[in-house]
């Protein structure tokens, strides 16, 4: 009787099996961890613990400068201030008025882009096009826009014999925040466009043919089969820009610098100046620390939010 070889099995070095079958330990996971982990620590985590920390100082700009723990006299200070509280007013109604003016028009953009149209190849390119300029770029190009004397507008307004030809729309009190709360919208769409174009991909072609066969109409077919199924998506990009926009600086920095008189000078811009104008360094750092409970009550509204939806 002949006997069939057996097949050698590998040989396996100790710690091999636990490595391919059961997976690494955990000190070992932790070390492979580590590359990954510190630049998080030293360039993100170790900063904010700091900044938090100074928030409850006296520090100050100046070599050899004593700083002391005053506790909450800063978050005091803050609540009395006129100005932090006129920054945090406007803060919001530009986060919020951009976030809200955007969505819309993206969410039009997006039903737009799905359809199929001749040359929708090239409108999706274009639409990314203000995504793809860096945002400095985008304010000089907008500040051109909007100069009083030789800029684009007024000099439309005025060939078309319509008023505001004369208007400094960057600096007049009444227009300076709309003027400022549009370049933010044209900013902002083309990542919000994007995420709820590929959420309105996603929806089966039959829920909407289903729906046109018995009678509905495209109102219809929009309220009760594209919104609710765009509902996460619309809660986390809506989310999401809400925190990108209330933490704006540089663009709003580039138009205006925050005024005029204090007009356009949103949370950020106030804790800048505060911080490399008038070197409160504790005092700006207190008005970062109410920046992060604002931003983290953003974030629990998300993840109530997606919690909510997942457990559906």
């Amino acid at each position: 009787m002949t006997t069939v070889p057996q097949p050698r099995r590998p040989v396996m070095f100790r710690g091999a099996r636990t490595r391919a079958g059961v997976g690494l330990s955990g000190r070992e996971a932790l070390l492979l961890m580590i590359p990954a982990l510190l630049p998080v620590l030293v360039l993100s985590i170790a900063p904010l613990a700091r900044g938090i920390y100074l928030g409850f100082t006296d520090s100050r700009a100046g070599l050899g400068v004593p700083t002391h723990f005053i506790g909450i006299d800063n978050f005091r200070a803050l609540v009395h201030d006129s100005l932090f509280v006129n920054s945090f007013k406007i803060g919001l109604i530009w986060a919020g008025s951009v976030t809200a003016i955007q969505f819309v028009l993206a969410l039009g953009l997006a039903l737009l882009l799905s359809q199929p149209l001749h040359g929708r190849w090239l409108a999706r390119s274009l639409a990314l096009v203000p995504w793809a300029m860096p945002s400095v770029l985008v304010a000089i190009m907008w500040k051109l826009f909007f100069q009083p004397q030789a800029g684009i507008l007024n000099e439309a307004l005025y060939r078309a014999h319509l008023p505001g030809s004369n208007i400094d729309w960057l600096s007049d009190f009444s227009w300076a925040l709309p003027a400022v709360i549009l370049v933010g919208v044209w900013m902002g769409m083309p990542q919000t466009t994007v995420a709820l174009l590929a959420g309105v991909q996603s929806i089966s072609d039959d829920l909407h043919e289903a729906a046109a066969t018995d009678g509905a109409s495209a109102w219809q077919r929009f309220r009760t089969i594209t919104l609710p199924q765009l509902r996460p998506v619309i809660i986390a990009v809506t989310t999401l820009d809400l925190i990108w926009n209330f933490n704006s600086f540089g663009v709003v920095w580039v138009l205006t610098q925050g005024g005029p008189g204090h007009a356009t000078e949103l949370p950020m811009l106030f804790a800048y100046n505060e911080a490399f104008k008038y070197g409160q360094f504790g005092y700006a750092s207190a008005l970062g620390d109410a920046m992060v409970v604002v931003i983290s009550c953003f974030l629990v509204l998300w993840l109530w939010g997606r919690l909510k939806e997942t457990s559906r």
